[in-house]
């Protein structure tokens, strides 16, 4: 097997590992995420895990749950949530995280704040020395607001572009029917003054900054050929 595959089956392995019985679980969004949740399938299918019940941030995961049998639940039906996995698109020291390259931040957010415990899963190129080098932030907007939150954000140092569909004509639209914008920084000096203050702009939905929200970062490599998991 590749890799980089194997790598990020480990590392949803071991976040799958620790959900525990009777818990109320968020499930992320991603490719590495997607691993976990089919180990936590696995789980249930075994018998190991009983009495789960999962939280989708996106209809990805929400198919993926119901592909591996994880029962589903809604924010409506619960009072908290015990763990929640996700990935993030770029992770620094303090485990700040940038998310939304999947434009599920909004939702994954709502989930991932409301964790009592929440596990990132990423590979080691996700890894940066300051928020904001290595990734585009990602800004869900309203569409009628898309003209006067570009100029907010460029008053702000950002170079804004409208995230376009891939094998689709027009703009990438979100879950929620909204637009993203990807904002570029040469870094973000203080993430989460800029969390707020972009998050302030009249339009705006919500940003892929999560800052203070990050129990535990595992974290894949590829070392000789073998996928190794260490944690941050």
């Amino acid at each position: 097997m590749d890799p980089v595959k194997l790598m990020k089956q480990e590392v949803g392995r071991a976040a799958a590992a620790q959900v525990k019985s009777g818990t109320i679980v968020g499930l992320g969004t991603g490719s590495t995420t997607a691993f976990a949740i089919q180990f936590i399938g696995e789980r249930i299918a075994s018998g190991e895990l009983k009495d789960i019940k999962g939280i989708p941030t996106s209809f990805q995961a929400s198919v993926l749950a119901k592909q591996h049998g994880i029962p589903l639940t809604t924010l409506d039906e619960v009072d908290h949530i015990d763990i929640a996995i996700d990935g993030a698109d770029e992770v620094d020291p303090q485990m700040n995280l940038i998310k939304g390259g999947g434009a599920a931040h909004t939702r994954e957010k709502v989930v991932d704040g409301l964790a009592e415990r929440f596990v990132v899963v990423v590979d080691s190129s996700k890894l940066s020395d300051k928020i904001g080098t290595i990734f585009a932030l990602p800004v869900e907007v309203l569409p009628m607001a898309v003209a006067p939150i570009t100029r907010a954000l460029e008053k702000l140092g950002g170079k804004v572009e409208m995230r376009m569909g891939v094998a689709k004509d027009g703009p990438v639209i979100t879950d929620q029917g909204n637009m993203v914008l990807d904002v570029t920084f040469n870094g973000i000096d203080d993430p989460a003054d800029m969390e707020k203050t972009i998050n302030n702009i009249p339009g705006v939905l919500e940003n892929g900054l999560f800052v203070g929200l990050t129990s535990e970062v595992l974290i894949g490599e590829v070392k000789d050929g073998e996928a190794t998991v260490r944690s941050m």
